[in-house]
């Protein structure tokens, strides 16, 4: 999946005052765009001495480390005149080959987003301030501390037999099919949120749910909690058309276009096309 960047080292835990140091990356967001140095097809962050005008004084906030380097969000546009600079939508994570780029592009893009989007205090209205002894912001005014927002989702591989469920959502461009996913709503267990959103998505009842294993999902700030559940073949899919193109069973070496392994949706129907793991096989 596309966190797994070994031999390539992510730490994400908080550095206290911190300067930006030449060798340091730094990250800029142009809305869905990201800045990166680009030739013959490789990718590089930039670091802080390809932007001279970047001073000691330019707002920024630290992110995280890559192989023990600093990895910095500048706020203002740095000055591009140079050919091997580009912005790059987002999205180009699900192509590129150096994955340790991927992961921490969509890495930084949610923690860009969370800053922009509390700019002010829910409480009191007040501009917030970047927290300088943890990853939080502080209003100054009500003293209320906010951290970044994870929300937990559901994903589920529903098997009958040597078949997968896999459904193609509304919304979803170029025939891409997947795994039955959704939001854990308040006061939910993990599982209830299981066999609700499959209820609701494809009219389903399920059976022997077990967990897989999770996976942070930066783009939707989720993290994704992924099970494996049983339906009994007989049953009559009933799609919610408002979330649901189409859904129906498929059989292994038959799948349709399907999430890349980069997610876990991904991994699961691989792992289950190859029939790679016993969590697959009927309790």
């Amino acid at each position: 999946m596309i966190q797994d960047i070994f031999p390539h080292r992510f730490n994400n835990q908080f550095l206290t005052k911190k300067n930006i140091a030449e060798n340091d990356y730094v990250l800029h967001y142009d809305e869905n765009c990201l800045l990166l140095k680009i030739k013959d097809d490789v990718y590089e962050l930039p670091k802080r001495k390809d932007f001279p005008e970047i001073s000691d004084t330019a707002e920024n906030t630290f992110l995280f480390t890559l192989n023990d380097v600093p990895c910095f969000l500048i706020w203002e546009k740095p000055k591009v005149d140079h050919p091997d600079f580009m912005y790059k939508e987002i999205d180009f994570f699900r192509s590129i080959s150096q994955q340790e780029i991927a992961w921490i592009s969509i890495a930084g893009f949610h923690l860009r987003n969370w800053y922009t989007q509390n700019k002010f205090c829910g409480k009191c209205g007040t501009y917030t301030q970047q927290k300088q002894d943890e990853r939080a912001l502080i209003c100054p005014d009500c003293n209320t501390i906010i951290y970044p927002k994870i929300s937990p989702a559901v994903i589920v591989a529903i098997i009958c037999k040597n078949r997968i469920l896999l459904a193609r959502g509304s919304n979803w461009s170029g025939g891409w099919y997947s795994l039955i996913a959704g939001y854990v709503d308040i006061g939910e267990s993990l599982e209830e949120a299981v066999i609700r959103e499959v209820k609701e998505e494809v009219g389903l009842d399920i059976k022997n749910i077990r967990y897989y294993k999770s996976q942070p999902w930066p783009l939707s700030a989720s993290m994704m909690i992924g099970f494996v559940a049983e339906a009994d073949e007989n049953q009559v899919i009933t799609i919610d058309p408002k979330e649901i193109a189409e859904a129906a069973w498929f059989t292994r070496g038959n799948l349709p276009k399907h999430s890349l392994n980069l997610s876990i949706a991904g991994e699961m129907i691989e792992k289950f096309d190859q029939g790679e793991n016993r969590i697959f096989l009927p309790l």
